[in-house]
């Protein structure tokens, strides 16, 4: 392969987008890079402005530009990040999320015109090329550590029950029973979910999953429930359960759940301690015998008013 390949298909690919984008109607009135930055602030509750210049490769005082604006025209609000108050953390108001949401499905629409010009049949091998280039091109953005939290794609879903089976078999020695659990609970959210009060987060580094966690509702009015907390293993250390379960709690409270609740089990003592960081209190444990392994069961719980975490 050589530069002139690499150019002749960047010119190819932005032509054909360009065709389905006449007049730049889907950014209006914002530029590309604009209508990125609201992309990226849609994705999870807030960013830090350092995380978010990171993300998108903007520079500093651009992004600051950008920022400027949309906080001028009520888009965004600006405070001090609750990691670090040296960084300013960016939230985007309810006006700036109906903006997302129109360019987010004109978007959609874009990307939906583009597919119906391909084949049913041909579409898996177009997915998987464009899988191919991520896993290839992406190979230096995940040695940079730059991870982002996504929706899922299709797949992902899939993706999450093969991990949690692989990597706690692996671990722990647990058997099948653990897969079919996951798988059931998985197939729940897929077959009748309510996107405004059930979410699930996809944790990306260079164009792979690395980590994931669902936000589902409870059988008890007003709580949610926090299931699935993974993260792979080579990806640990590095803040992503926080962030996972960060997301976790500022939607469930931004929705108006009162209680986030969970279970967990003893022996994974690196999730316990992530829910302990965030305000997670030990309401009941008991012991059980499960996936092929003696375990003690627990019950977690966080006080979505009463916590400022």
């Amino acid at each position: 392969m050589t530069v002139q390949d690499v150019r002749a298909f960047n010119r190819f690919y932005t032509g054909v987008i360009g065709a389905l984008d006449h007049g730049r109607h889907r950014y209006a009135p914002y530029t590309l890079t604009e209508s990125r930055v609201l992309y990226e602030l849609a994705q999870v509750p807030h960013l830090d402005a350092a995380d978010l210049r990171t993300l998108l490769g903007l520079d500093a005082g651009y992004l600051s530009r950008i920022l400027n604006r949309f906080e001028d025209a009520g888009l965004i609000e600006r405070g001090p990040s609750d990691s670090d108050p040296r960084r300013r953390r960016v939230r985007l108001t309810v006006p700036g999320r109906e903006a997302a949401a129109v360019l987010d499905e004109r978007a959609r629409e874009t990307v939906g015109a583009l597919l119906d010009t391909v084949a049913p049949a041909d579409r898996p091998r177009l997915a998987e090329a464009m899988r191919t280039i991520r896993d290839l091109l992406g190979e230096e953005r995940a040695r940079s550590g730059a991870v982002v939290l996504r929706e899922p794609l299709p797949g992902d879903l899939g993706w999450m029950v093969q991990r949690n089976a692989a990597l706690y078999a692996a671990e722990y020695g647990w058997n099948a029973d653990y897969e079919g659990l996951v798988a059931r609970i998985v197939a729940d959210f897929a077959q009748d979910h309510d996107p405004h009060l059930e979410r699930v987060w996809i944790a990306e580094a260079g164009g792979r999953p690395v980590g994931c966690v669902m936000c589902v509702r409870d059988d008890a009015p007003g709580t949610a429930r926090l299931r699935l907390l993974l993260v792979e293993p080579a990806a640990r250390g590095g803040g992503i359960g926080d962030r996972l379960v960060r997301a976790v709690i500022d939607f469930a409270r931004g929705v108006g759940y009162r209680e986030l609740v969970l279970w967990t089990n003893d022996v994974l003592s690196g999730a316990r301690r992530i829910y302990q960081r965030h305000g997670f209190v030990l309401a009941a444990e008991r012991p059980h015998r499960s996936f092929g392994k003696d375990l003690i069961g627990q019950d977690w719980r966080l006080d979505l008013h009463g916590s400022g975490v």
